[in-house]
């Protein structure tokens, strides 16, 4: 419980109706979940508005109102607050409501295109292992030290958000690591968190369906760095070519990491191989179990943010060195019998899939062929449904294109428009099989010995979304039962 006039402090106010003095006994910005005593806010989503339902938050018992529209009507038991942002404001209130949790820890953000998941769950591993109590806020899943929590969005809702790092600080964490998606920074859904640190890790084509323009999109991951206190440290990615951009004009302190330039944070590769990473970082030499240059920057990232946050630099690396990644992130299966090797990865993007198949190309040892599995998601981004056609079929000998999570669309038509104006050569590696775990099973048993098959755009996720529903399924799952099967 809060009194309503100290949950509004930060909040910038247009106008005032009512008491300030109630006992407020919860805050939401879903009318559906409002009881007595309720501060309901109303935000203008993507889908819905809030303003629409401040009738039934008040029948069901809601003593205040946060809006940027004042009703019609009003009623005069009521408090109403109206202001410029009610988004930003439920953030402010939100923050304040659970007693502002993001001050008691130290929360660091990590955004960026590709590798957030897995920087931010090895910074999580990390400082596990180094002794602290954690947690981590991530796409796969939510922890709370050793608890885990189902995660339905990359960076959660601000009432959801607070309320879970509410229960991270008592629970006695002292380290929060989160992903930070564009559409958290521009829905204002870390409004009023105190970040001790911020990551950026790269940007590519992605979200586009959402944010419409590159530079928009560049904008608002800019937006998350320009927010941050001097007290703070930012690290970028100083090899990406917006990596100094994200930082330009920022009051935190400011390190970069590379593998290319020169940077606080100095990487280079010894050895790619399917057993890991051998690397001299800032000139110690380490050997991780992650796999692929992409993953030798996310090391780097980890590595910088590790000594930011005062961690002996010798200790950090002794124990990265152990530590495997996310779940569904260049995740190695090796057939005991067949001799292949298949990889399950989230590459979604245009970038990520270059990525892993460029990693996969530079640990080729000869004539072994490299067959790809790979679909685009429905109602998304239809822009980089061709270009995601042409880096599967360009950097692989074969190309299974497959049903992602269709949503709404028709699944054939998804897969018309990856091969959408490409060449003769291209579009003669390609196979199109609308059943993903079809196109699964076609590809291993095309496989021959020592081939690598790449199985690509779900990674972690358990299902598949078609026509508004979601059905068990798994990549990993699918690829064991039939390696299993064909070599019985």
């Amino acid at each position: 419980m809060a009194l309503l006039q100290d949950i509004l402090y930060n909040v910038r106010i247009k106008s005032l109706s009512g008491r300030t003095d109630l006992p407020i006994q919860d805050v939401q910005i879903d009318s559906r979940k409002v009881t007595p005593g309720t501060c309901f806010i109303a935000v203008k989503g993507v889908n819905q508005d809030g303003h629409d339902h401040i009738a039934a938050a008040i029948e069901k018992g809601a003593s205040a109102i946060v809006c940027e529209i004042l009703p019609a009507t009003i009623q005069s038991t009521t408090t109403y607050i109206q202001t410029q942002d009610s988004a930003q404001a439920a953030g402010i209130i939100a923050h304040a409501f659970y007693g502002e949790p993001s001050q008691k820890l130290k929360l660091v953000g990590v955004t960026g295109t590709n590798g957030k998941t897995t920087v931010a769950t090895l910074l999580y591993k990390l400082f596990t292992a180094l002794d602290h109590t954690s947690g981590l806020i991530s796409t796969v899943n939510n922890i709370i030290g050793e608890r885990m929590l189902p995660s339905t969005h990359t960076t959660p809702d601000p009432v959801a958000l607070n309320k879970l790092l509410s229960e991270m600080v008592d629970a006695g964490c002292t380290h929060v690591f989160m992903e930070v998606s564009s559409h958290a920074v521009h829905q204002q859904r870390i409004a009023g968190l105190h970040f001790a640190g911020a990551i950026f890790t790269n940007i590519s084509h992605d979200h586009l369906d959402y944010h419409k323009t590159f530079n928009e999109y560049i904008r608002v991951k800019k937006k998350f760095f320009d927010d941050l206190a001097s007290s703070a440290f930012a690290i970028s990615n100083m090899d990406d070519k917006n990596g100094t951009i994200m930082l330009q004009n920022i009051a935190a302190d400011k390190f970069y990491y590379s593998l290319r330039s020169i940077a606080d944070f100095k990487g280079r590769i010894i050895e790619n191989g399917f057993t890991g990473l051998q690397m001299l970082v800032n000139e110690m030499d380490v050997h991780f179990r992650l796999i692929g240059e992409f993953n030798a920057y996310n090391l780097l990232a980890v590595y910088a943010a590790a000594i930011c946050l005062g961690e002996d630099k010798q200790d950090v690396l002794q124990t990265l060195s152990d530590l495997t990644g996310a779940e569904g992130r260049f995740d190695c299966i090796v057939s005991p019998h067949m001799n292949i090797t298949a990889i399950v990865d989230y590459a979604h993007t245009p970038d990520a899939l270059l990525n892993v198949l460029s990693t996969i190309k530079k640990m080729q040892k000869g004539g072994e062929q490299v067959i790809t599995v790979v679909g685009c998601g429905g109602d998304r981004d239809r822009s980089k449904r061709r270009l995601m056609g042409e880096a599967a079929a360009e950097f692989s000998n074969k190309a299974v294109f497959t049903s992602d999570n269709p949503r709404s669309e028709d699944p054939q038509q998804i897969l018309q428009d990856m091969v959408e104006g490409m060449d003769f050569d291209l579009k003669r590696k390609v196979l199109m099989i609308p059943d993903r775990k079809e196109a699964i099973r076609t590809a291993v048993m095309m496989a021959r010995e020592e081939d690598i098959i790449l199985v690509a755009g779900k990674g972690h996720e358990k299902y598949q979304e078609i026509k508004g529903e979601r059905f068990p399924f798994d990549d990993r799952t699918v690829l064991l039962q039939t390696i299993s099967e064909l070599e019985k």
